[in-house]
This record gives structure tokens, sequence and C-alpha cells, in this order.
């Protein structure tokens, strides 16, 4: 048996119950900030969405931040932890004789990983291509699924 963590639905009671309990709906407004567009932000930056799929010999990672370049990206690995961030800064400037147009943006993202023992750290692979950050994690030999032994019954 594992813990999971308990979400309150946004609808209140609503669907656990045969009635709806008016009281509880309009007295819990937790359901409002959970509704609201950017849940996601951590108040420092936002984080991109992120794949991870197990094969036999390896872990596969994509990691969405479109509109970087591999230039902006920051990847370590420190104590275990697969840490990657990115920044990117834009400004332009024009100055005419009777105005300024200024133009400038932002964009930045942190994620860390925390990565299995069964991890050859030394052979992580990163590529960036069409907004795609991929890694290849390749597994120790002794983590790699083996085919079943059969044994004959004598």
């Amino acid at each position: 048996m594992s813990l999971v963590k308990f979400r309150r639905r946004p609808w209140g009671n609503l669907i656990t119950q045969d009635f709806f309990d008016m009281d509880d709906f309009f007295d819990n407004r937790g359901w409002v900030r959970d509704m609201l567009p950017g849940r996601f932000w951590n108040g420092k930056t936002m984080e991109p969405a992120l794949n991870i799929k197990e094969t036999d010999d390896d872990f596969e990672i994509e990691l969405a931040a479109p509109g970087f370049s591999k230039k902006d990206f920051n990847v370590t690995i420190d104590d275990g932890c697969l840490n990657i961030s990115a920044e990117k800064k834009h400004s332009e400037e024009e100055k005419e004789d009777n105005y300024t147009r200024r133009e400038f943006s932002y964009n930045s993202f942190e994620r860390s990983l925390q990565l299995p023992e069964s991890v050859k750290e030394e052979e992580i692979k990163a590529k960036y291509d069409d907004g795609i950050l991929s890694f290849k994690l390749a597994k120790k030999e002794e983590a790699k699924k083996r085919p079943p032994k059969v044994i004959e019954v004598a």
C-alpha cells in the first residue's frame, strides 16, 4: 500500500455524495485557487512539462522548452540530482527624435530530478532540438532487465 496525497475536488462534495452541499461548496474557496491558470507557477519560475520513459537499457527524459537555444541551458549533476535550468533575456531599443521604443523579455525555469542509483551518471547524454531538451540516461548492467530464467522440473 502506498500513501497518496489527497487533493480536494474543485466542485466540493458534488461528485462524492448523492446531494450537493451548497454550504460546503461556497464556504470552501480552495477550489477557486486550484482552477486559476497560474497554478503551475512556483513563485520564481515556470516549470516546463516533462516526460520520463523507462526502457530495458535506459531512461529517456523529454523537457518542453521552446524559444531557448543550446547556450541558454545549464545542466549539472550534483549529489545524485540532475539539475536543469535555463535563462533567456532579450532587449531592444529604438530612439528617434520624438520617441523611444524599448522592448524586453525574460524567461527562465529550473527543474531538478533525483536520479536512481541504477543510472550511469558519467554516460548521461543531452540534446536540444525543436524546443525539446532530451536526455538519455544509461542504466548500469546489474539494473538492466534480463529475460526470465527457465528452470526445468525434474
